[in-house]
């Protein structure tokens, strides 16, 4: 029970401030340590099967409440949520388990009547059952799972004999995919506009499988081969990825790979192959001077340092402080030693004060919904005004950003979401506006292997298309014309 009442604290913490899950598990975790690996694991796939499928769940509870859905609150909703979520899709929890401990959940912090209510609902909801509903969640081992139909997508849902009345397909092809899929409306019916329904569709099923956990090998200290055979003496089976000669994907780790040889010792960093692709197209060379813009984390920055055999530098800048002392830690463990980081906003930048640079990569802030699969938060964090206003804040800074070119020096334009506001809206802006940049295609600087992953110019990814997140990037050179023919 202990861990369904950590569950329901992180979820809670979750629905009240805007909060990293991974972080609030993870600092979970270590302050119970006695938990065991299958508790520890339960947790886990709790908060993020709750917060994934999050739209579908609050479908039930306002189906089966005769409260008004606004008049729910948050901490009663997030106890309905976590027992509906075992009652509806973890078929390894015995339905009274999953309402019984609810209920006492609720007993600490609930009045008598809303308990009774609490248990009503949850009640009704298990009498009901999945009958007619989508099957599993894509990604969950089917002996874990609700049974449902044999073909398991959403466009199944509400056939004959369903005791849900679930949205009608045909009469309103978005709310009954934001229900199905657990997504919100507004950015479905966005997705409809620029994609199609079938599109929409497969992206917004794809959301709701579980990412696989990709590492990039650092061949400054070792190969993919040695870093796989590290993994595997550790019990952890490693698999070369299918787009890039210097990523692995490990199947189903059931330890936390930073407490791995390979990892201390800094052979491995955790990032998804379409982060990845961008630095290729960056191709930054060594000797060089690379600036990252709006570097975060500095994943991308070490990633360029290797691909410079740690010969150059490299400027990392973001306003963020404590993020830029995170990116020296990571640089160190790497054996990366060409990385300085600058903590200054990037829009209060001038090339007075830094110079100027072979190769620029604005790595911009977004709304990051290529990265759904991963944190299934950032759809429900993110209102529909989002895109627009982050549209504005990305042309001002991909503009300031060219400032920093030497005359045929190369900028990168980068986001992780999907939406064309963002992305070719962005870059097509400026395209027109900056004549005295040349784009350049895409496809000249990817590997071989990802020339599938080319849309026009740009280099645009997608989860249920490649299996990795949603990225769009744009490379344009300075001072010089395009050959043609190339």
């Amino acid at each position: 029970m202990l861990s369904r009442i950590l569950a329901y604290q992180i979820l809670l913490h979750l629905e009240q401030k805007a909060s990293h899950p991974d972080r609030l598990i993870r600092t979970t975790l270590e302050r119970h340590s006695q938990l065991d690996e299958r508790d520890r694991a339960l947790l886990t796939e709790l908060v993020y099967g709750v917060t994934r499928w999050q739209g579908r769940l609050d479908w039930h509870i306002d189906e089966l409440s005769r409260t008004r859905p606004d008049r729910i609150a948050p901490a009663v909703r997030v106890l309905l949520r976590l027992a509906l979520y075992q009652v509806m899709f973890l078929g390894r929890i015995p339905d009274h388990a999953a309402v019984n401990d609810t209920v006492e959940i609720a007993k600490t912090s609930q009045p008598p009547h809303v308990v009774r209510f609490i248990n009503a609902i949850l009640r009704e909801a298990a009498r009901r059952g999945g009958t007619g509903e989508p099957g599993p969640p894509a990604g969950m081992p089917e002996a874990e799972a609700r049974p449902g139909p044999p073909s398991g997508g959403f466009e199944q849902a509400g056939r004959s004999g369903s005791l849900w009345n679930w949205p009608d397909r045909l009469k309103d092809p978005a709310v009954h995919m934001g229900v199905m899929t657990s997504h919100p409306l507004w950015l479905v019916r966005s997705l409809i506009d620029e994609m199609g329904l079938e599109e929409a569709g497969l992206f917004c099923a794809s959301n709701n499988r579980i990412a696989p956990a990709v590492f990039r090998v650092n061949t400054l200290k070792t190969s993919l081969q040695e870093a796989a055979q590290s993994l595997k003496l550790q019990q952890i089976e490693a698999a070369p990825s299918p787009w890039l000669d210097g990523a692995i994907r490990v199947k189903s780790p059931r330890q936390d790979m930073t407490k791995t040889a390979a990892f201390k010792e800094g052979w491995l960093q955790a990032q998804d192959e379409a982060s990845q692709i961008v630095s290729h197209l960056l191709s930054p060379k060594p000797g060089e001077r690379v600036l990252d813009l709006c570097a975060g984390l500095g994943v991308k920055s070490a990633h360029i340092a290797i691909l410079m055999k740690n010969e150059g530098e490299v400027l990392s800048v973001d306003k963020s402080a404590w993020k830029l002392e995170e990116a020296r830690k990571n640089a160190d463990r790497q054996g990366i030693t060409i990385i300085r980081t600058l903590a200054e906003d990037v829009l209060v930048l001038q090339p007075g004060s830094i110079g100027l640079f072979d190769r620029v990569l604005l790595d911009a802030p977004c709304t990051g919904l290529g990265t759904v699969r991963r944190k299934p938060d950032i759809k429900w964090r993110t209102h529909v005004k989002d895109p627009y206003r982050l549209s504005l804040l990305q042309t001002e800074l991909l503009s300031h950003a060219s400032r920093f070119l030497r005359v045929g020096g190369v900028l990168v334009y980068a986001t992780c979401t999907v939406l064309k506001v963002e992305d070719e809206s962005v870059a097509g802006r400026f395209n027109t506006e900056r004549p005295d940049l040349a784009l350049e295609p895409a496809a000249r600087k990817l590997p071989s292997t990802c020339r599938e992953m080319i849309s026009g110019p740009y280099y645009r990814s997608w989860p249920h298309k490649h299996e990795v997140d949603g990225f769009f990037a744009a490379r344009w050179r300075a001072g010089v014309s395009v050959p043609q023919g190339i």
